[in-house]
């Protein structure tokens, strides 16, 4: 490659590694696999070493990735938290040895000795202690400056408010979630219909970063220690001394940490991490080599970016070829449809895979995946299963296409896939597989709001078989709910009370617990205003729901579509015979003070959750939006207001306070 070839691909590696670094530490959405990143930036780096000429300051090469998020407080640290020099084969590990061989051997040190450990798969944050209490922790930033995120690490159960000993020190170390914990996590917002996080570590990191500590305190954080980055009052001569000293004052500590003495102890305890990190609760992205004497580490000094006393050897994916024997389809409790790879079973990185997702029609296309291929299987982040790619040159004729079924195969209701969207759902409202779900959202407090008839109840009333279809509620008595309950009679007769009470409620609550797709309870209020009952709502055509407030073609296409359903019908009848109401309530007093007002919220509201402010506000005839415009009429700001706020100031936009707010609803 000549000189003006190698400054045109240093150039696009440059724009390459920005933009998916980017996506990766300050977004926390990932769009390639760390391998394939690693490799992007190990040719820019092979590049820029035969090429030095092209090297600039601004490069990921010469410093670390990660800005600071708006919102949070900048900590510039006092001691920097650098990187690691990445290596992929134990060449580059002998190459480091001899290298501080050299340095040890010139300055008069015999036989230094090294200490190998994990290098967790999470997010980097120091953590400082005053007089041995606990006063401020950041994330790493770009190493200078980072993100205050104090309140936030107080939230993770393992790390000590206070230690033992009065001492002045800073920690470093790695915010993870666990493996189970990260499973179980995108189980839920699966199920919920969130969008999943990509792995772990972008999921610790989007936990750690956010601007309300009551999400981060949500979330499954932990923290490891591996490093000290300043102490006062006390000196260590070596790494492993000082891991020894943290554990024993109540740190969390890296629990993998291996003294070794030469190469071939090092080049074993890599081995070893790679062959036990299926084993690991954590994951990994590679093991750690450091030099344990803390005055060799002096001596050798650092990078602007990464330190010379360390390497970090990176861990190549593991690949396995497979059958895929067999696509099936999987209905989710919202009623998403994802097709299930069957494969043969094949062990990879530890664990024995037969099954896998394959999200949805769009990846099967993109892959160019047919039942009977052979695929590429690999483990992505060291947890999740994922297909890498077919086979194609060992097709014999014989595989077969995959097609999405056009119904449920559940409960055989129509499977649509709407404009813009890369699901395929379910939308009968009596199907079994989203029962559970649909029956939680019926007797919410923004729906029915049947008091006492939550999450657990619904799930005892399913196993025990006392209900399968929604309308099963009103069928229920005294006897029932008094029978799952030892002295169960004030129990059983607050939730008759609380069943009966649902019957008046106004049309609009009914239409939000039926859960037509894109209808929250701003349109139900709307459509409930509109139509007046659910009939003339059931009746009417796409054109007409389309000319509402806010219903556009494709709300109006998906209510239409809920009501042609013969479940739909059924389910509504039969809440008729029960005495439901589904009639609209009209106010007789009506008072629409905000009526052409449109309000967004932001920060925390002391007084008011943002639904009661929010339905406080449509109450009035106002309006509420989530971002703001030059069409914002006020913007109410709570505690910690963030962006919205600032947006709202350069627009000239009117900003209430919580007591402004009150004042104005009086």
């Amino acid at each position: 490659m000549d000189k003006k070839e190698a400054k045109k691909r240093i150039e696009e590696l440059r724009e390459k590694t920005e933009y998916y670094a980017k996506k990766y530490y300050d977004d926390d959405k990932p769009e390639i696999s760390d391998f394939e990143y690693d490799m992007l930036m190990l040719e820019l780096r092979t590049l820029e070493s035969q090429n030095p000429e092209f090297i600039t300051k601004t490069s990921l090469t010469q410093k670390v990735g990660g800005t600071v998020k708006e919102g949070f407080k900048k900590v510039e640290h006092e001691v920097p938290l650098q990187s690691l020099q990445d290596v992929f084969n134990f060449d580059e590990i002998k190459e480091f040895i001899q290298k501080v061989q050299k340095q040890a051997e010139e300055n008069g040190i015999e036989n230094p000795t090294y200490v190998v450990e994990t290098k967790i798969d999470g997010l980097s944050a120091a953590l400082e202690y005053k007089n041995g209490k606990f006063v401020r922790g950041a994330t790493r930033g770009n190493g200078l400056v980072g993100e205050d995120v104090t309140e936030n690490l107080k939230t993770i159960k393992t790390i000590p408010q206070k230690l033992p000993e009065d001492i002045n020190i800073t920690v470093r170390g790695e915010v993870f979630i666990s493996k189970a914990e990260f499973e179980k996590m995108n189980q839920e917002r699966e199920e919920n219909e969130e969008e999943l996080f990509a792995n772990a570590r972008n999921a610790a990191a989007g936990s750690l970063r956010q601007l309300d500590s009551k999400i981060t305190k949500s979330r499954p954080l932990d923290i490891y220690i591996f490093n000290v980055q300043k102490i006062e009052g006390k000196e260590f001569n070596s790494h492993f001394e000082e891991l020894e000293y943290l554990s024993k004052i109540g740190f969390n500590v890296n629990p993998v940490r291996i003294y070794c003495k030469n190469e071939e102890e090092i080049i074993k305890a890599i081995e070893k991490i790679g062959e036990d990190r299926e084993k690991l609760t954590f994951g990994i992205d590679g093991a750690v080599v450091k030099v344990d004497d803390l005055n060799l580490r002096q001596i050798m000094g650092t990078t602007s970016k990464v330190p010379k006393w360390a390497i970090a050897y990176k861990y190549p994916p593991e690949r396995k070829e497979t059958i895929l024997k067999d696509i099936i389809c999987q209905v989710g409790r919202t009623g998403v449809i994802t097709p299930m790879a069957i494969l043969e079973p094949v062990k990879v990185a530890g664990s024995t895979i037969s099954k896998t997702t394959l999200h949805n029609e769009d990846f099967i296309k993109e892959k160019g995946l047919k039942i009977g291929d052979r695929v590429i299987i690999q483990k992505a982040g060291d947890v999740i299963p994922e297909i890498v790619e077919a086979v194609v040159e060992k097709r014999t004729g014989e595989e077969k296409e995959f097609e999405m079924p056009h119904v449920c195969p559940v409960c055989g209701a129509e499977a649509v896939r709407e404009e813009g969207e890369a699901a395929v759902r379910c939308t009968g409202i009596e199907c079994p597989a989203k029962l559970y779900r649909n029956l939680v959202h019926f007797v919410s407090r923004e729906a029915m709001n049947i008091d006492g008839l939550g999450e657990n109840i619904i799930g005892i009333l399913l196993e025990k078989k006392m209900i399968s279809n929604i309308a099963d509620i009103y069928d229920l008595k005294f006897e029932d709910f008094a029978s799952l309950k030892k002295k169960g009679d004030k129990f059983a007769q607050n939730l008759v009370d609380s069943i009966n009470a649902s019957k008046e409620n106004d049309l609009y609550r009914l239409i939000t617990a039926l859960g037509i797709r894109h209808v929250g309870v701003k349109a139900a209020k709307i459509l409930a205003k509109r139509f007046k009952n659910i009939d003339n709502l059931s009746n009417a055509t796409v054109e007409i729901l389309s000319e509402v407030e806010e219903v556009g073609p494709i709300v109006a296409n998906s209510i239409k579509e809920f009501f042609e359903q013969e479940q739909t019908q059924d389910l509504i009848k039969r809440l008729k015979k029960a005495g439901v109401n589904t009639e609209a309530i009209q106010d007789e007093d009506v008072d629409n003070r905000f009526e052409g007002k449109t309000f967004v919220l932001t920060g925390g509201l002391e007084n008011f959750s943002r639904e009661e402010a929010s339905n406080i506000i449509e109450k009035f005839g106002g309006k509420t939006s989530s971002s703001v415009s030059k069409k914002t009429s006020y913007v109410l700001a709570g505690e910690d207001a963030g962006s919205k706020l600032t947006k709202a100031q350069n627009l000239g936009v009117t900003i209430l306070t919580e007591q402004e707010f009150m004042d104005m609803i009086k």
